[in-house]
């Protein structure tokens, strides 16, 4: 059995947004568990709406998530001969033909079938005339004008078109530029395309696409139409919904393995199961568990599963994602065993990896700031005491775990007979500037002996100086 090839083909008209990055996801996922080929085209035949920039945003994407493409990118744009080929081809087997009529001309047919109450379209006026290409000419295809085309598609079933609804689509446009549904087919057909997974909203293009694929005696692909991505009001995705520029979500945080999971979710299931590893979705990823139903985008539950994806991920692996946002803060973090000990006391406090690079910012701070409210009320006289007592016994310790600290915090707390908080507090405005924090055994091992007792000291200064 051959191998499954799909293929993600992007439109370079701006930022790939949340819609466009799901069927690039369902079809990588398709061809990584099956262990077939995905491939990338660029279908830049629009070339007034097309930039460079909208490419480089739609690679810019895709590398984020780690959707990473087998063959190409492939631009259309480069492959006008090969199109001008195939369609030299259909007219000379009587699939196409050269059309001369004017816009004024085909606007003047559809007013008067209009006025009939027919479907507006092309009458057909060259259809036998058998003419050359000229100027202003575009070129035709020949469709059926009975019967039905059938569109089987292992989503949404088998849907009927009649081919008199169809009238003489144009393939080559009279700036010589292909048309979306022939340059695609040609494309399908010579990078041997045989599973196709898109939007809906392409339903109405693959009769046409057929006709195209049966012309050319090149065998159907696999059609799946996956359903829309609606905002959680249903109505069609848009900025009031939240950001749909897929790099947007990259920089408000998101880690790419949780992004894909809510991606994957919208519109295919397993089970009940919510929570999904990038190797899971490989190994479970089937067309038949596509739904018939809208995707929903809801931001609650994104934002829910990014903060899962954060608690999963180890910190050595959260590292290269998160020192973007590090650097964007002005903390000088590096690769090392520190950041992963301070990953690891914030991981669960953090659902995005800009709030974990906020919160690490006492980690890094020398001298730490200290929140003037937190500092009034805990670094008192009486705290002053506490803070010293606890120092010396500090200093004294050979190892710094946590049961070493917790020996030490038991023998101040005896001595002075008060409970954790009287000295916990203090503390932790020492050490942090707040009065919110990890845990305080975790935050002191992870900054370490010589780092805790600086900070202690200048903690019974900032007293000594009240």
């Amino acid at each position: 059995m051959a191998s499954v090839r799909t293929r993600f083909a992007p439109s370079p008209t701006g930022y790939l947004h949340v819609g466009g990055a799901r069927t690039a996801l369902f079809n990588w996922l398709h061809a990584r568990h099956t262990g077939g080929c995905f491939i990338l085209r660029i279908e830049d035949t629009d070339q007034v709406r097309s930039t460079e920039p909208s490419v480089q945003a739609i690679f810019d994407a895709l590398r984020w998530l780690e959707i990473d493409w087998d063959e190409g990118p492939f631009f259309q744009s480069q492959r006008l001969d090969i199109y001008n080929a195939h369609i030299d081809r259909l007219v000379a087997e009587g699939h196409a033909y050269h059309c001369t009529c004017t816009p004024e001309q085909i606007e003047a047919m559809r007013e008067k079938a209009r006025a009939t109450g027919d479907k507006p379209r092309y009458d057909g006026t060259c259809r036998e005339k058998g003419l050359s290409a000229g100027p202003g000419s575009v070129v035709r295809f020949k469709a059926p004008a009975t019967g039905t085309t059938v569109v089987e598609d292992v989503v949404k079933g088998n849907i009927v078109f009649a081919n008199e609804e169809l009238d003489d689509f144009v393939l080559r446009r009279s700036d010589g530029m292909p048309t979306y549904n022939f340059a695609a087919v040609v494309d399908d057909v010579t990078m041997r395309i045989d599973t196709i997974i898109r939007g809906d909203d392409h339903v109405m293009n693959t009769p046409k696409q057929i006709l195209i694929y049966n012309a050319l005696s090149h065998p159907l692909p696999v059609f799946a139409h996956v359903p829309m991505v609606l905002g959680n009001d249903r109505t069609r995705m848009s900025k009031r919904h939240g950001a749909t520029s897929v790099t947007a979500y990259r920089d408000m945080g998101l880690l790419p393995d949780a992004f894909i999971n809510f991606l994957a979710r919208m519109g295919w299931s397993y089970g009940d199961q919510e929570f999904f590893t990038r190797a899971e979705l490989i190994e479970k990823f089937t067309l038949d568990r596509v739904g018939k139903s809208a995707g929903i985008f809801d931001p609650v539950k994104l934002g829910a599963l990014n903060a899962d994806h954060i608690k999963a991920t180890s910190p050595q692996a959260l590292t290269r994602h998160l020192l973007p946002f590090m650097q964007a803060q002005g903390i000088a973090a590096q690769d090392d065993a520190f950041l992963h000990g301070v990953i690891a006391t914030l991981q669960a406090r953090s659902k995005t990896l800009d709030e974990m690079a906020r919160q690490a910012h006492f980690y890094y701070a020398e001298p730490v700031a200290l929140d003037e409210a937190a500092a009034q009320k805990f670094l008192t006289a009486e705290a002053l005491e506490l803070l010293r007592a606890l120092a010396e016994r500090l200093s004294a310790l050979g190892s710094f775990g946590e049961k070493d600290l917790e020996a030490v915090f038991l023998e101040v707390m005896e001595a002075f007979k008060i409970k954790l908080g009287k000295i916990a507090q203090p503390l932790r405005v020492a050490l942090t500037g707040t009065t919110v924090s990890p845990g305080i055994f975790e935050i002191m091992v992870v900054l370490g002996k010589d780092r805790v007792l600086a900070r202690l000291e200048r903690a019974m200064a900032y007293i000594e100086k009240r």
